[in-house]
């Protein structure tokens, strides 16, 4: 929703600072008390959480943060109902995105769930390219949900921290080493001005998730040999060209099939998994190797279908990584490491974790729910905000999502690559350098490895 933008060129207003600063003092002690809840005891069903929350909003008059919503689509609304069900002091009092259509579906959405939560004018309801930049202007605005097609993520989340936004970014927060490099001055620049910035890696905030990380770092596998790790599905979302549609229009309307917007699914999807394993080898990888192809895709599409990585990590720890969207295939998705003394595996969305020692006994086990985690971390986002100590977790997203981004030019160009290269040496840059509807460009095709060439 943007084009590339001077970073500096928003700055905070007084009357901003006036209000974050009220927010922090006046709200501290009411965060403090509701922290000390049980997560568990605040999730139920989503309509039966809707209908608790909306009617048991603190009476306290103090004023509550104040968010916006910039991408209304699916996951974006998500996050939304999301951060209303799990946070009583929070109001939604802007929208935005490319269709004003989807601002009003998400307004009515969210007001039939949260009621008196949701206070959107009709004058604050935003459309276009650039409708996102409304958002950053308005004083009142204390945080903004950051869900449009990734590409935009690193101009966008650069853009709300020089206007003294809180940020929620989704992942990944960028496709390419241009935006990792806007993504770690960003984060910097978020823990000088004091706002926070939480991002959609929910599985770091998922119980059974951090019981495994805390095992595997407590020796009850031994060391780390090597991991596995797939994310391998059916299909993907495609729509066709409509009749009169601009080139610009189909490439963000198709955002998935289009890598300035996505990163393809290693880096848009799978990056879930690979932000696990960095999290548990400690650190990114040096280097990445492997392959992969099309067979299936649309014409027009710019996806491949699978990709196989081997990501080598310090102590020639190796990962070998596959993600795959090819229909009626067998489907895997989750994560195993195996230690000198068993294994870990751990399953993705709910399938909890468990070690299995040598003998093949299952010596421990732990469950977890995924919903439960997509609401932690707007909990957590807010109670820090309330609180005055924010978080700020970009670094560590950014760095997966460059690790994602690595493993993509590997299989792309069928060289060996580097964590070097990506973070001091490659000018990779894939956000184009006009968006103008009537000239922007059509895609180059699909990658080729030996002829796409390693930037």
């Amino acid at each position: 929703m943007s084009s590339q933008s001077n970073p500096n060129s928003i700055s905070p207003s007084e009357k901003h600072n006036s209000r974050r600063n009220f927010l922090q003092n006046g709200i501290a002690s009411t965060a403090a008390t509701a922290a000390t809840l049980s997560v568990s005891s605040r999730l139920a069903a989503d309509d039966q959480l809707a209908v608790h929350t909306s009617e048991s909003t603190p009476s306290d008059s103090r004023e509550p943060i104040r968010m916006a919503l910039i991408g209304c689509g699916g996951r974006g609304t998500g996050a939304l109902n999301d951060s209303m069900s799990i946070n009583d002091n929070v109001k939604l009092v802007a929208l935005a995105d490319l269709k004003l259509q989807k601002c009003e579906n998400t307004r009515r959405a969210m007001s039939g769930r949260h009621g008196a939560k949701v206070d959107v004018a009709d004058n604050k309801m935003y459309e276009g390219l650039d409708a996102y930049k409304r958002i950053l202007e308005d004083p009142d605005v204390d945080l903004v949900l950051l869900t449009t097609s990734p590409g935009f993520r690193p101009y966008h989340i650069a853009e709300a921290v020089d206007a003294g936004k809180h940020v929620f970014a989704e992942k990944p927060t960028c496709v390419d080493p241009a935006g990792f490099r806007i993504c770690l001055a960003a984060h910097d620049r978020a823990v000088a001005n004091g706002t926070a910035i939480v991002t959609g890696t929910q599985y770091r905030r998922q119980t059974n998730y951090v019981q495994a990380v805390e095992q595997i770092r407590s020796g009850a596998i031994g060391d780390i040999v090597s991991a596995t790790t797939r994310y391998c599905s059916n299909s993907i979302w495609f729509k066709n060209r409509q009749p009169g549609m601009s080139e610009l229009d189909y490439q963000l309307d198709n955002w998935m099939h289009f890598i300035w917007l996505s990163g393809d699914q290693i880096t848009e999807q799978a990056v879930h998994n690979i932000d696990t394993l960095n999290w548990i080898m400690g650190s990114p990888p040096e280097t990445a190797y492997g392959s992969g192809g099309r067979f299936t895709r649309p014409e027009t599409s710019e996806m491949w279908d699978s990709m196989s990585i081997d990501y080598q990590y310090p102590g020639d720890r190796i990962l070998s990584f596959m993600c795959r969207q090819i229909p009626r295939t067998k489907g895997d998705n989750g994560s195993v490491i195996y230690g000198t003394e068993a294994t870990m595996h751990i399953a993705a969305m709910s399938g909890g974790s468990r070690i299995v020692d040598r003998k093949g006994n299952e010596v421990w086990s732990a469950k977890g729910s995924i919903s439960d985690a997509y609401r932690q971390e707007h909990k957590d986002l807010v109670d820090s905000i309330v609180t005055g100590k924010p978080i700020v977790e970009l670094k560590d997203t950014a760095e997966s999502s460059l690790t994602a981004v690595m493993g993509r030019l590997a299989a792309y160009t069928g060289q060996r690559v580097t964590w070097d290269f990506v973070t001091e040496k490659s000018k990779l840059n894939l956000f184009p350098k006009n968006l103008d509807a009537d000239s922007f460009p059509p895609s180059s095709g699909h990658a080729i490895p030996g002829q796409t060439p390693l930037v």
